[in-house]
Order: structure tokens, then sequence, then C-alpha cells
């Protein structure tokens, strides 16, 4: 193993025993934190910054969240739904999509930026893994693909996407941070027969979700 790749595995265990700190303790959700390199969802140039504790400028508007609000989202998920079919929307750099698919699941990822979406989708490629990315507008789901087991929103929502919602297989849960632009809070909506049930997290602070259900993109 290179020198560089060692510092980055000796970060990433740094990562995780920083995670465990902050209360995430799901042993999957652990396994994939130090499997998956996060650095490699960096540019060259920023890599150094790969295992801080904190969001990173993506481009367009766009971040790479934080490893700890990763972790929640993904804990959420995983403590719901263990396998099956997710769709995540907003592939953005990848990260969270590689998270998904070392945990097993099978990744349908929707991204609206189109650079973004390509960026993304040649390093999925590059790392093998099975993942089917689309160029879209993530607030409408991917149909084609429905039900799913589970869906990650990676932005924040002005409301409850109802498309999103009707796209859930029975007993499948969404994680979605919904409120105004600056907080939102983290949201776990699960589908039980016609109807759904509804569980309230902590606050966290995403970019929006933009699109025909979710926020125009002239407000921001």
């Amino acid at each position: 193993m290179k020198e560089s790749e060692k510092l980055f595995s000796h970060r990433r265990g740094e990562m995780v025993e920083t995670l465990k700190r902050y209360g995430i303790s799901n042993s999957r959700v652990l396994d994939a934190f130090l499997e998956v390199p996060r650095h490699l969802f960096f540019e060259n140039k920023a890599r150094d910054c790969a295992y801080n504790d904190g969001a990173y400028p993506i481009g367009f508007g766009q971040t790479i969240s934080q490893p700890y609000t990763v972790a929640f989202m993904t804990t959420l998920l995983v403590e719901r739904c263990p396998g099956g079919k997710v769709l995540e929307i907003g592939t953005g750099s990848g990260y969270q999509t590689a998270i998904l698919d070392a945990l097993g699941y099978s990744v349908f990822s929707v991204e609206r930026i189109f650079e973004l979406h390509e960026r993304a989708k040649k390093l999925i490629s590059r790392l093998g893994l099975h993942v089917v990315c689309h160029f879209g507008d993530g607030t409408l789901g991917w149909m084609e693909h429905a039900p799913f087991d589970g869906i990650v929103v990676t932005a924040g929502a002005p409301g409850e996407p109802e498309s999103l919602m009707r796209q859930l297989a029975e007993r499948g849960c969404m994680i979605v941070p919904i409120g105004g632009n600056g907080s939102q809070q983290m949201t776990v909506i699960q589908r039980e027969g016609s109807g759904f049930k509804r569980e309230l997290f902590e606050y966290f602070t995403f970019v929006p979700l933009i699109g025909q259900e979710g926020w125009d993109d002239t407000v921001f």
C-alpha cells in the first residue's frame, strides 16, 4: 500500500472513531464508512479535507455532506430498511451513493445538475459500483423503477415530496430533511398501507431540494 493510501486509511479510521463519539453505533454503517475511500470523491487539491467532519463544496452551489450527516441518515435507513432497492435523490459527489452500495442495497440515484451527474457516474463506474444513475428532476423520483424499499433525499425539502412518497413500497421508508432555507428537520416517512407514519429527529442544514415538487431555483 502506498504511503498516501496508508495515511488516508488511518484518517478514515479516525473519522469512524469520531462518528462513534457522536453516537453512531450501527456496525454495518461504521463498516461501510471504513470501506469507502471518501477522499476519492474530492478533487486532488482538496483531499486533505476529506476526512474532516464537515461539509465541503463540490461546485454548482452543492456540497458533499459532513460524514456525521451521511452516517445519521444512513443509520435511519438501515434500521428500518436493512436491504432491498433504494432511490437516492441528489447524487452529488457520489459519496452517499457509494455508502449505500457498500451496504448491499440495489441503488438508483438521480441528479439534476448534468455536470455533477456526469462526474459522479464516471467515478462510480471506475470504482465498479453497481449503481444506476439518472439525470433528471429528483423531486419526481424514478417511477420506471418504483416501488422502492427506501428513499434517501440528500437536500432540504420545503414539504413532504408527494411523488416520492407514492413510489415507496409497502413498509418502505423515506429519509428526508424538511424545513426552510437554513435549517431542516430530519424526517422519516414510512408507508403503512394507504397511509404514512412519520418520525421526527434533529435539525440539519442542507442545500435546497430544487425541482417541480421542491424549491423553485429562482428563490436561491
